[in-house]
């Protein structure tokens, strides 16, 4: 009530006022109400983010329209599933077998029609002001990423821990990596921004083997899934004993390094170094990433595929302690789940890539107890115009995508949100990227109003415009 009070007649005036005594308050307890946030019983001890880049179609997944006209319903067919309300994409079979365990949310929506834009917007729920000169690519000005802000807000509350494994992970690439341009893309939203390079995730790193190649769609040999780390794998030579033996070559500057302390960038720097040094090298973190310890048979439900296997390799990092795995189904041709033209490959590769995962990752969880205590977030940045394009393909279309949750207190069998009949525009409130972070924060335990400091050092929310839609969950 405080807080609607303050945006309604402005901060001072409700300052004045509790000095006053006019709303029984003294001045120091409303700041005190500003400074400490609520404590939030977690719902969820950690979050699993499937980000299907390039935005997936709303009318061939979770929204399917079977009654409209042929230019608006689309090639494929729409099957019952175990959500009566909810009729979705023929080709999604064994998703629709869980939707009991599904909270869909049809109206996502915001306003920028392309994919970094609303990658950032999505991973941070912050809209993406990008400096001049800067492109496609992330930059320290960025807002931070929510895995980014969980690790913040964790770092701060055991400052001298140092964990033995990451608390955030991209997998299996950072966003852009495997597509093909002149200048490597580094797309906005995994990292943290402002809040510094200590704070951005352990990224893994997985090749293709040729220009051409999409691993995220065929079969995957375990000689390509050994999963390295950005930045420390060195090539084929590079042993586990040498990148020990090279930290203590490291440590024989760290004299050096002291008298540069007060350089704020390469503080952060060496921290994020000596960090991701000793991550990488702890038994803890290679076991996880070591996918090949999982039967034979999990890893088939999964599907060999390269989104497959990182699916199932975030299931075993947040077993093993992480509280935020980002697992991102790119596109190394350039278009993937950007389907502008009729192919074939949303039905033969990107749908059922997405069924195998997706479904294999909610019954995984829940046969191992961990469905509850886990937020599942699976979406991509936008979805796609109603009406076909000449090439039969439907082009960016940011107003309205749908995003499946599951776990973490979500509510189950549950379909949020009703869009009109073309899947042009939402009936009922639309959910905003803001409202999203909000919610998922609040899962985690995390108060939206908490406050951390930008890169003016000026306190800011961590959820800025957020409103955790509590009708999502049980």
């Amino acid at each position: 009530m405080l807080r609607v009070l303050r945006d309604a007649v402005g901060r001072r005036t409700v300052l004045q006022a509790g000095g006053a005594g006019l709303l029984g308050l003294g001045l120091n307890p409303v700041l005190r109400a500003e400074e400490h946030p609520q404590v939030i019983v977690p719902r969820a001890k950690s979050v699993i983010f499937l980000f299907l880049f390039g935005g997936p179609s709303q009318l061939e997944t979770f929204d399917m329209k079977p009654d409209a006209p042929d230019k608006i319903r689309g090639p494929f067919g729409a099957i019952t599933s175990r959500t009566p309300e909810l009729r979705i994409c023929e080709h999604l079979p064994r998703i629709a077998e869980v939707t009991d365990r599904l909270c869909v949310v049809r109206t996502m929506s915001h306003g920028f029609n392309d994919h970094s834009g609303g990658g950032h917007y999505v991973q941070t729920g912050q809209k993406w002001h990008i400096p001049i000169g800067a492109g496609f690519n992330a930059t320290p000005k960025d807002w931070p990423s929510m895995g980014s802000v969980v690790d913040h807000l964790e770092q701060q509350r055991h400052p001298e821990a140092m964990p033995d494994l990451p608390r955030y992970v991209v997998a299996p690439n950072f966003l852009g990596r495997l597509q093909e341009y002149s200048v490597q893309l580094i797309r906005p939203g995994e990292y943290a921004g402002w809040l510094g390079r200590r704070h951005d995730p352990l990224t893994t790193r997985i090749e293709k083997r040729d220009p051409k190649d999409n691993p995220y769609w065929r079969n995957c040999t375990d000689d390509e899934l050994d999963y390295q780390v950005q930045g420390l794998s060195g090539g084929k030579g590079m042993t586990l004993t040498r990148l020990e033996q090279r930290a203590t070559l490291l440590d024989q500057f760290d004299t050096a390094r002291r008298q540069l302390e007060e350089n704020r960038t390469l503080q952060s720097y060496d921290r994020f170094q000596a960090r991701a040094l000793s991550m990488v090298t702890s038994p803890k973190t290679r076991e996880a990433l070591d996918i090949r310890r999982e039967s034979d048979a999990v890893r088939d439900r999964y599907g060999r595929n390269l989104f497959g296997q990182s699916t199932l390799l975030a299931r075993r990092l947040v077993e093993a302690g992480s509280r935020f795995v980002t697992v991102h189904f790119d596109s190394p041709d350039g278009y993937g789940w950007d389907s502008h033209v009729s192919s074939t490959d949303v039905k033969n590769h990107l749908l059922p890539a997405l069924d195998g995962a997706l479904s294999s990752l909610i019954l995984d969880l829940e046969e191992r107890g961990r469905l509850d205590d886990t937020l599942v977030v699976a979406m991509g940045e936008m979805g796609r115009t109603p009406r076909a394009n000449a090439n039969w393909g439907r082009d960016h279309w940011s107003t309205l995508f749908p995003a499946v949750l599951a776990g973490g207190g979500m509510k189950r069998g549950f379909v949020y949100g009703e869009s009109d009949a073309s899947a042009a525009y939402a009936l009922s409130p639309p959910v905003s990227p803001e409202d999203l972070a909000a919610t998922i924060y609040h899962t985690l335990g995390i108060d939206p109003e908490t406050q951390i400091k930008d890169a003016q050092e000026r306190p800011v929310p961590v959820a800025p415009g957020g409103t955790v839609r509590t009708e999502l969950f049980t």
